[in-house]
């Protein structure tokens, strides 16, 4: 399946002020353009869930997160460069976001989406587009997304708040299918793993916090 008519779908209707369910590198999410008010209210009223708690974030680099957090930890760069798990930093003093997309005390939560590289060939060489048919694993669907956009992404997961977080796209309420403004079709799928992604809240002095394994 050709990607890139789905891309550009989804993000028109992104920079349009829409809300779209996505698979991620974790599990399926809602999301929406993060510097958009409106947009990241409809996210919480599609999930019933109050404004006082965080959203995830998705960046598509490290460039991207710079320009959205005053000043990165250190160490923050450190773990992005060798992690290569789906993990979630928490970082203090946000700018340039939706206000409600940014926690009480100033922090947001951003995940740089895991993306399976390309397998190479004996000589270390990439394959040609032409074989290599399968679709772009959800991570790095969502790197393309993201970098397409230009903006942060909203990434929660696709349930009712205070209910279990669906592991697949079959278990996703219909009353969320049904609420967004596009379904990315669901071969973008099969690279979602149906698990939440390891959680950490970094200090500007360079305290971590462990919050989610």
């Amino acid at each position: 399946m050709d990607s890139t008519p789905i891309l550009q779908q989804a993000v028109k209707i992104l920079r349009d002020g829409g809300v779209i369910l996505y698979p991620t590198d974790t599990v399926w999410g809602i999301g929406c353009d993060a510097t958009n008010e409106k947009a990241v209210e409809r996210v919480f009223e599609i999930k019933r869930r109050s404004e006082a708690k965080s959203l995830v974030l998705l960046a598509c680099d490290l460039d991207m997160v710079a320009k959205y957090i005053r000043q990165i930890p250190s160490i923050a760069i450190d773990l992005v460069e060798v992690n290569d798990a789906p993990m979630t930093i928490i970082y203090p003093g946000a700018q340039y976001l939706a206000p409600n997309a940014v926690a009480a005390d100033g922090s947001v939560g951003i995940r740089i989406p895991v993306a399976e590289e390309p397998d190479t060939d004996e000589d270390g060489a990439q394959p040609s587009r032409a074989a290599r048919p399968a679709p772009l694993s959800a991570g790095a669907f969502c790197r393309e997304l993201v970098r397409r956009l230009h903006r942060p992404l909203v990434s929660t997961s696709a349930n009712i708040s205070g209910e279990p977080t669906p592991a697949t796209f079959a278990e996703i309420p219909e009353e969320i299918k049904a609420a967004v403004d596009y379904v990315v079709p669901k071969p973008f799928g099969n690279g979602a793993t149906g698990r939440s992604s390891q959680i950490i809240k970094l200090g500007l002095d360079g305290e971590v916090e462990i919050l989610r394994p």
